[in-house]
């Protein structure tokens, strides 16, 4: 293959005050695209926007609450009044609160948070642009999902079933929209540097991921805090590398875009070669 297939699309990124979205929206717009940010922290937002007009290209910023229905029909129609169409919508926006059933009383509060942005954010992103994608007679929904959502494990009850919804959701669309709308699966293992991480309410609940290799890996994270981690763990280049950058897996969503009309990635996982993610 050959070519920019992501020059002059119009591309709406949810979550992308920061992790994956900044850095798609960056990569995009780059590529020459019509970016469209959105997110519910301002501050994330313009500091994003200024990252890509200090690379010499530019997007524009929409506050938006992926919860909210209305407010996601309010950021389509904002990328149709600037742009005229949608080619692309990324749901990215999510958390991730690991937590054991044990930990409800603690965990509730932000396992309900967590069904209403993975879920519902990823259906209200869908139901934004679906018409338009209809009448436009093409578009692509990008769903970002989880390894997580592959098999149900102990420690992630509540946000493997929200990845797994978005499994569904993306396959049944898939299947629905076949030669009108393509649909892309995105399955990020751990990424730790996207500050995901930080929605966890129990830490020990990562157990359900790593298994065996538990003791091994938490081993490692704390000799890369500490700043001893053995240089071939944190190098790309070497088969050993634990922990994927946020970059590695922001490019394979911009492979997946950057593709003929008529060529649809469906479904992308990237590992880091040396990970102890058992999923």
């Amino acid at each position: 293959m050959s070519g920019n297939h992501v020059d002059g699309k119009v591309i709406v990124i949810t979550g992308a005050a920061s992790g994956f979205g900044r850095l798609v929206a960056q990569k995009t717009a780059a590529l020459g695209a019509r970016v469209v940010c959105a997110d519910v922290d301002a501050d994330g937002l313009a500091e994003t926007l200024s990252v890509i007009d200090a690379a010499g290209a530019s997007a524009k910023a929409h506050i938006a609450d992926v919860t909210d229905l209305a407010a996601m029909q309010a950021l389509a129609q904002a990328a149709l009044d600037a742009f005229g169409c949608i080619d692309v919508m990324i749901n990215n926006a999510g958390v991730m609160p690991l937590a054991f059933y044990a930990d409800h009383e603690q965990a509730a509060p932000a396992w309900s948070r967590c069904i209403d942005i993975n879920i519902k954010g990823v259906l209200h992103g869908i139901l934004a642009v679906h018409d338009q994608m209809l009448e436009q007679g093409r578009g692509h929904i990008v769903n970002l999902s989880s390894i997580y959502g592959n098999f149900p494990v102990v420690g992630a009850g509540v946000y493997g079933a929200s990845k797994a919804a978005v499994n569904f959701l993306s396959e049944s669309l898939r299947m629905e929209s076949q030669g009108r709308i393509k649909v892309t699966i995105i399955k990020p293992t751990g990424v730790p540097a996207t500050g995901l991480s930080q929605g966890i309410v129990n830490s020990d609940a990562v157990v359900g991921i790593l298994g065996p290799h538990m003791a091994a890996y938490g081993q490692l994270m704390e000799a890369f805090a500490a700043g001893e981690l053995p240089a071939e763990y944190a190098d790309a280049e070497h088969i050993e590398y634990f922990a994927l950058q946020p970059e590695y897996l922001a490019e394979q969503i911009v492979y997946a875009i950057n593709q003929p009309w008529g060529v649809s990635i469906g479904d992308i996982t990237v590992r880091a070669s040396g990970d102890g993610y058992i999923l």
